[in-house]
C-alpha cells in the first residue's frame, strides 16, 4: 500500500548554483546539466582526468540560438552536480569550433607535455566552408588552453568532414580517430602515433540508417555478458534526419575491430531494421567518457532534436544533457543487444523512502494516485491482462494534460505518449508518440522512468530499450495515476521517490 500521504512530498525546493542564477525558470531540469544561458547541443571532449568529469559542449556564448559555436565546458566529481566553467575553445571570425572529444596524451606523445589534456576538434573555417581536424591542449587540469600552431592536422578538402572521437589503442600502440564524411553516411578511421600525422585506415559505411547526414560516431569495446573473455566492439553514430522518431537520431553496430578496420555483424536492410540506441525523439550526438577508472564505459547525448531544437519555449538556456547512462553489452533473443542504464550515483537523489503500491487491478480508464511531483523516478511492473495499452500517466494536470508512459501489448512496444504533454504546438512534429520493441517476460513487463521539470527518460526492463522525450507541461501539472485502456491489467509493483 501506499505511504501515508502526510509523507508524499511535492517537489522539493531548490536552490541556485553559485555565480550562475537560478534553477527556479519553469522548465529548468534538476537531473540533467544545462548552461546558466544560451544555447548548447551535442556533449564534446567527455573525458575523466585528476578526479574530475569533464564535460564540453556545443556553444553559443552569445545567444540562445546555434551560431559562434564554441566549447563550453563544466566539471563534476560524480556525474550529477556540475560546475560551469568559463568557455574552453572560443570561436573566433576565422573559426567556429565543432564537436571533438578530449584524450589524456600520458605519455607525451603529441610534445605537449606528459599527461596533458588533448582536444581533438573539427575546426569550421566560415571564410571557405571546408571541415578539418585541429589540436588544442591543456597542462592545468583543462581550466585553460592553447591551439595548436600547426593546426589543422587533418585537412582532406570537404566541407562535411567532422566530429572527430579518438582513443588510443593498446595492442597496436596508437592512436585511432572515427570521423565521419557526413554526406558520405561513411565513418572513416584513421591511425596516428602522435595526434599530429594520420594515416588512413579504413572505412565503414554507408550501412543501417543512411536518411540523414551522419554525425559524432563513437567506438569502444565492451564485453558481452560481463565475459571479459568475450568482447565485441561498439560503433555508434548519429544521423540527422532519418531518426527512428523523426528528425534525428542514433544507431549502433556490433562487430570486431582489429586495430585498422571495423567489421560488423548486425548490418541490416534498412532504417526500420537498425539497432536503434534510444527510440525516443530527443537523444542525439551521444558520446562517450575516455579515461574513466575502471573501463566503465559511460556516455551522455543532447537531449533534443534538429526538427525541435530552436523552438523549444526555455529561456534563458536552450538545450539540456541526458542523464550520464552507463553502457553494457548483454545476450537478449539470440541477440547481442546495447544496453543502458543511468548511472547508479542518481539512486543518490533519492529523497527518503519510496512510496508502494503493488499487486493492484487496474481498470480501463484513468486513475489519480496520492503522489505528486516534478522530478520522479519511478520503477514499474506490471502483468498483462486483457488491456491493450497500459501504464503511467506522469505531469498530470486540469484539461487532461499529462504524458503517458506505457506498453501496447499489440506491437509489443514500449512507449511515451506526449501528445497532451503541454506545450506542443512550438514545432509541427513534436506532438506525438514514440516506442521501441520490448518483448513482455512470462507475461510481466518493467521499466523505470525518470521525470524531470522537462524530460521522461524510459528504461525498459534491464535497459535493452530506452525511450527519451521532452515535455513541456504546466509547472502545476505534478499528478500521478495509472492507465489502462481496453481491457485491465494487474500492476505488480509501482515504486516512487522523488529526487533532489
Amino acid at each position: 500500500m501506499y505511504l501515508p500521504p502526510e509523507r508524499i512530498r511535492t517537489e522539493p525546493p531548490s536552490g541556485g548554483r553559485p555565480g550562475l542564477g537560478s534553477r527556479t525558470e519553469p522548465h529548468r531540469p534538476q537531473l540533467h546539466y544545462t548552461p546558466a544561458k544560451n544555447w548548447m547541443n551535442d556533449p564534446n571532449g567527455l573525458v575523466w582526468h585528476d578526479g574530475e568529469y569533464h564535460l564540453f559542449y556545443q556553444y553559443n556564448p552569445e545567444g540562445d540560438g546555434w551560431g559562434n559555436m564554441s566549447w563550453g565546458h563544466a566539471v563534476s566529481t560524480d556525474l550529477l552536480h556540475w560546475q560551469e566553467l568559463d568557455v574552453a575553445l572560443p570561436a573566433d571570425d576565422a573559426e567556429f569550433v565543432f564537436s571533438g572529444c578530449v584524450v589524456v596524451d600520458e605519455h607525451n606523445t603529441a610534445g605537449f607535455g606528459d599527461f596533458a589534456l588533448v582536444a581533438v576538434y573539427t575546426s569550421s573555417y566560415p571564410g571557405t566552408g571546408i571541415q578539418a581536424q585541429s589540436l588544442a591542449y591543456s597542462t592545468d587540469r583543462g581550466r585553460t588552453w592553447t591551439k595548436y600552431a600547426g593546426n589543422p592536422v587533418l585537412d582532406i578538402g570537404s566541407g562535411e568532414f567532422r566530429d572527430p572521437k579518438v582513443f588510443w589503442h593498446e595492442p597496436d600502440g596508437h592512436w585511432v580517430m572515427a570521423v565521419v564524411e557526413a554526406l558520405a553516411r561513411k565513418v572513416v578511421l584513421y591511425g596516428s602515433e602522435n595526434l599530429k600525422s594520420w594515416t588512413r585506415l579504413s572505412d565503414f559505411g554507408p550501412a543501417g540508417a543512411t536518411g540523414g547526414a551522419w554525425e559524432v560516431p563513437d567506438l569502444f569495446p565492451l564485453p558481452v555478458d560481463g565475459d571479459p573473455q568475450n568482447t565485441k566492439w561498439v560503433l555508434t553514430v548519429s544521423l540527422n534526419p532519418g531518426g527512428v522518431a523523426g528528425g534525428s537520431g542514433t544507431q549502433y553496430f556490433i562487430g570486431d575491430f582489429d586495430g585498422v578496420t571495423f567489421t560488423a555483424d548486425n548490418l541490416t536492410s534498412g532504417p526500420q531494421d537498425c539497432s536503434w540506441v534510444d527510440y525516443g525523439r530527443d537523444f542525439y550526438a551521444a558520446v562517450s567518457w575516455n579515461n574513466v577508472p575502471g573501463g566503465e564505459r559511460i556516455w551522455i547525448g543532447w537531449m533534443n532534436n534538429w526538427a525541435d531544437a530552436a523552438h523549444v519555449p526555455t529561456a534563458p538556456w536552450r538545450g539540456a544533457q541526458s542523464l550520464p547512462r552507463t553502457l553494457a553489452l548483454r545476450s537478449l533473443g539470440g541477440a547481442i543487444r546495447l544496453v543502458q542504464q543511468p548511472v547508479k550515483a542518481v539512486r543518490t537523489l533519492r529523497c527518503g523512502a519510496a512510496s508502494t503500491l503493488r499487486d493492484h487491478e487496474v481498470g480501463p480508464g484513468r486513475t489519480t494516485l496520492p503522489v505528486r511531483g516534478a522530478v520522479l523516478e519511478i520503477a514499474a511492473e506490471f502483468e498483462l491482462g486483457t488491456a491493450e495499452r497500459f501504464g503511467l500517466t506522469v505531469r498530470g494536470g486540469t484539461a487532461g494534460e499529462g504524458t503517458l508512459v506505457g506498453y501496447d501489448t499489440r506491437s509489443g512496444e514500449l512507449f511515451v505518449d506526449r501528445s497532451s504533454s503541454g506545450a506542443t504546438g512550438f514545432s509541427p512534429g513534436f506532438a506525438g508518440r514514440h516506442g521501441g520493441p520490448l518483448p513482455a517476460v512470462r507475461g510481466r513487463t518493467r521499466f523505470t522512468a525518470y521525470i524531470d521539470r522537462s524530460s521522461v527518460e524510459v528504461f525498459g526492463d534491464r535497459g535493452q530499450t530506452v525511450v527519451t522525450d521532452l515535455i513541456f507541461p504546466d509547472p502545476a501539472s505534478q499528478g500521478l495515476g495509472l492507465f489502462a485502456e481496453g481491457g485491465t491489467v494487474t500492476l505488480r509493483s509501482l515504486e516512487v521517490w522523488h529526487l533532489s
